[in-house]
């Protein structure tokens, strides 16, 4: 059957009745609600089963209640149009039709049995609600489905979407032969408030028999979560003093259940504040949105620092008979304003300070501050407001104890104030809080004793200058510089001494001060620089402990003219002929303008010849230059006197005499080799005289040369005079030795024998020593023999001497004479006679030839054999 619903048919004004500006809404877009409570549909509809549910929520916008209602109802019957009537049936206007009520036919028929053919059309189905959390028995039954088809084929029935196939799986089920659709389990609307699913129809082998129809199912909420509170400990603060209405915090609870009905609206409330004081209700909270402001006056850190409150926030509109609830702990801090201002512990306090002291902790003033301990509102700012007019004190505060240490920063003089009276002040960092004012004890009043104590005189013109003329006689009084004791309350007596004189040339009076010189000031002294003496003193009184001090007199010596004036330089060179050179010649004084130059320079009459000869020009006021007079002066040294004088008044002159050299020169004006001697003072016949002698001692030595060849040349031709042999005495003959026999030598032969003694041998580096001289000391010259010589000991011996001397590197550049070895009388060595044994004759002395042409000789007598 096809039934239709196109009136109104349901008014609410009888649940609402009195109820102005009640507004509604329904979850169907078929369905309105008027303002007057009337349900209409809102255009002409084709209901598919004789039941609907809608869901009516009501709320007021003044007071935001709200209210939910679940209207069912039944669908009557229509007559049939244009002769169109129902198969089978009586249509009974009003009757309730007799299926089930929870059977929806979601597909029309497509063509009556007796005539004209209706427009396919799908219906659009009313969601399915369903409560959360039901109690079953599951499964449970939520609309069976059916098509009109259903009586003419089998048709098989499915669901499709979220809750079914889909993730979660198998929510929803459906019997494919019934179309009874169910639900399997308890719903959860805070996991999935609403499914879309599809059902399907097809026959037995899989055909489509009917559009696939949309299904919504909205899970209805249930008061079943608790408001939870974001934080469980909310921290806020609140300035001391503030007014009633003033923000403090905002506490947030959220509710998991639908925040469009009263299961998740949450109200707040404050359950207990902690402490109690001064009010049981300092703070309130706004129910809606959690604000927490204060309600009392009153607060006040230094009294209460801190208030706990507990909050609880109820769903269902706050209703504590239905509603959960849960709770949050607020912590609300009173913050320090600066409503207490600084004051003094004492009215009066002292202290005591000595004189010329800085730095000095002097008094502790101690404060009081009920306000945040370092805070700028507790920490304290003194200041000085009397008493101090020249700055001698100051007042700083102690960063820990907030104490103010009255310090001294400008040494203070008990022979100026013998004691201060202080007014100071303390106030804070911060300025008052509005309406509070300073405190009378924020004054107070500092006492401060100067203690007097022994200072050391000073000398009031320190570095004290005077002006006098040098050359003042010994004993002449320059001055009084005197000194001040500081303690005019004190008996004390002052003791003046010498410090500093570098010159000693001035004596203080112990008593009175007063200078004299000990010797004449000389300005042109070492000691003086820039025109001043200066000399330190000190001043001492008896005090206990003494104490002294010291100044400093400043001499300023004015220049007289005591010194002549001198000239430079002291000795010259001249040629003997004139116009070749001059002499430049500068005086200098040791004084000072305006007794020095210009200087006069004269060449005085006496002798005659000073003048004769020389002449002396002045180029200016320092300078002079001095020549020759005449054509030709004999090379020579001679003294030349100059007479210079200064400018000072009275002038005083000098007569400095320079040794001119005069000698005879080159064409370049300087002088030759010859002429240098000439001028040292020598005369022509005296170089003659030189020069003959020393021609005579040249050819002295030449004779001498010639005549030691030719001695040398007699010597190699002459000839043995005694055979080795016959000689009984156990020595060695010196062929190349010059002279008159061995016995002519005045030679200390025992300087060659061998000593009773090796120690010094011993300690010597071995080596063989190369002897030019006549030998010294006890040092040993030669390698020590054995005593039974060997004829080769006497080859490696000289050898060795040949090669030291050869490679000596301060040798002479000639031959010299060489003492290889003497044996005199009494020597301990052995006889060298073995070097021609007539026993054996089987000793060969060949290798004297390869000694070199120095040992010519002894290889000629000893090794040409028999037949020599």
């Amino acid at each position: 059957a096809e039934e239709y619903v196109s009136q109104n048919v349901l008014n609410f004004s009888s649940f609402c009745a009195g109820n102005k500006g009640i507004r509604y809404e329904t979850n169907s877009l078929d369905f309105k609600v008027r303002a007057d409570g009337t349900v209409y549909a809102v255009h002409q509809l084709q209901m598919p089963s004789k039941k609907v549910i809608l869901i009516v929520n009501a709320w007021d916008p003044q007071t935001r209640d709200r209210w939910e209602a679940i209207v069912r109802f039944l669908v009557g019957e229509k007559s049939q149009h244009s002769g169109h009537k129902q198969k089978g049936r009586k249509s009974v206007p009003g009757e309730v039709a007799q299926q089930q009520s929870d059977t929806l036919l979601p597909w029309r028929q497509h063509q009556n049995a007796n005539g004209l053919r209706r427009q396919k059309r799908d219906w659009v189905i009313p969601p399915i609600n369903v409560p959360e959390n039901s109690r079953g028995p599951f499964p449970q039954q939520l609309v069976r489905i059916r098509s009109d088809k259903d009586k003419e084929i089998h048709i098989r029935y499915s669901i499709t979407g979220v809750g079914a196939d889909q993730p979660p799986m198998e929510v929803f089920s459906i019997d494919p032969v019934s179309g009874r659709m169910y639900v399997t389990r308890p719903m959860d609307r805070e996991e999935r408030a609403s499914y879309h699913l599809r059902a399907h129809a097809v026959d037995m082998n899989g055909n489509k028999v009917e559009n696939p129809i949309d299904l919504y199912i909205y899970v209805i909420d249930m008061n079943d979560n608790r408001p939870e509170f974001i934080n469980q400990v909310y921290n806020g603060s609140v300035d001391e003093g503030s007014k009633p209405g003033t923000y403090v915090m905002t506490v947030t609870a959220n509710d998991a259940d639908d925040s469009t009905t009263a299961n998740g609206m949450v109200r707040y409330r404050i359950v207990t504040q902690t402490p109690q004081s001064p009010s049981q209700n300092m703070f309130t909270i706004n129910s809606e949105t959690g604000d927490i402001v204060t309600v009392a006056a009153g607060l006040d850190r230094e009294k209460v620092q801190q208030y706990i409150v507990i909050i609880q926030a109820t769903d269902m509109e706050g209703n504590l008979n239905y509603g959960l609830s849960n709770t949050a702990t607020a912590i609300i801090t009173v913050t320090d304003v600066n409503d207490n201002p600084p004051e003094f512990t004492s009215s009066t306090y002292s202290g005591e300070v000595p004189e010329n002291r800085v730095e000095v902790v002097v008094a502790n003033l101690t404060v009081m501050d009920r306000d945040q301990p370092h805070s700028p509102n507790w920490n304290a700012v003194y200041r000085i407001i009397s008493g101090d007019p020249s700055g001698h004190f100051t007042i700083r505060t102690d960063p820990i104890t907030n104490e103010g240490m009255v310090t001294v920063v400008k040494a203070v003089d008990y022979e100026m104030n013998r004691a201060f009276m202080l007014t100071v002040m303390v106030s804070n960092q911060a300025p008052l809080a509005s309406g509070i004012q300073m405190s009378f004890q924020s004054t107070a009043g500092v006492t401060i004793s100067v203690m007097d104590v022994n200072e050391a005189p000073y000398f009031p013109t320190n570095h004290k200058l005077i002006r006098l003329e040098e050359g003042v006689p010994t004993g002449t009084v320059l001055t009084t510089f005197s000194a001040v004791d500081p303690d005019r309350f004190m008996q004390q007596a002052v003791r003046y001494s010498k410090l500093s004189d570098p010159a000693n040339w001035l004596n203080i009076n112990a008593t009175n001060g007063q200078i004299t010189t000990a010797a004449v000031l000389d300005r042109e002294s070492d000691y003086i620089k820039n025109n001043v003496y200066e000399a330190t003193f000190l001043a001492a009184d008896n005090g206990i402990p003494p104490a002294s001090g010291t100044g400093t007199l400043q001499i300023y010596l004015i220049d007289i003219n005591d010194n002549a004036p001198e000239l430079l330089p002291k000795e010259a060179q001249i040629c003997e002929k004139p116009n070749l050179n001059v002499i430049n010649i500068t005086a200098a004084d040791a004084d000072i303008d305006p007794n020095v130059g210009p200087f006069v320079f004269e060449l005085p009459s006496v002798p005659s010849a000073v003048r004769k000869n020389w002449t002396i020009t002045r180029l200016n006021g320092d300078y002079a230059q001095l020549s020759l007079r005449i054509m030709y002066l004999e090379a020579g040294v001679y003294d030349v006197p100059i007479i210079v004088t200064d400018s000072g008044n009275p002038p005083l002159y000098n007569t400095s005499v320079i040794k001119v050299k005069v000698c005879t020169c080159d064409e370049n004006g300087d002088c030759t080799t010859i002429g240098a001697v000439a001028a040292a003072g020598l005369g022509t016949g005296a170089i003659i005289a030189i020069l003959i002698c020393i021609i005579i001692l040249l050819t002295m030595v030449l004779l001498f040369v010639v005549w030691m060849k030719r001695r040398e040349k007699e010597r190699h031709t002459k000839q043995l005079l005694i055979d080795p042999e016959d000689d009984v005495r156990d020595n060695i003959l010196k062929y190349d030795e010059e002279g008159g026999g061995e016995e002519d030598q005045d030679y200390d032969l025992s300087q060659l024998q061998q000593p009773e003694t090796m120690d010094h041998v011993l300690n010597k580096a071995p080596g063989v020593r190369r002897v030019d001289e006549r030998p010294i000391g006890a040092e040993p010259q030669y390698p020590i023999r054995p005593v039974i010589p060997h004829p080769g000991d006497i080859g490696d011996f000289i050898n060795e001497g040949l090669r030291a001397a050869d490679n000596d590197p301060t040798a002479p550049p000639y031959d010299s004479l060489l003492v290889f070895d003497y044996e005199g009388s009494g020597s301990t060595a052995g006889s060298v006679s073995s070097l021609n044994s007539s026993s054996s004759g089987d000793q060969d002395y060949d290798y004297l030839n390869d000694w070199g042409p120095r040992f010519k000789k002894l290889a000629d007598m000893y090794g040409g054999g028999e037949e020599d």
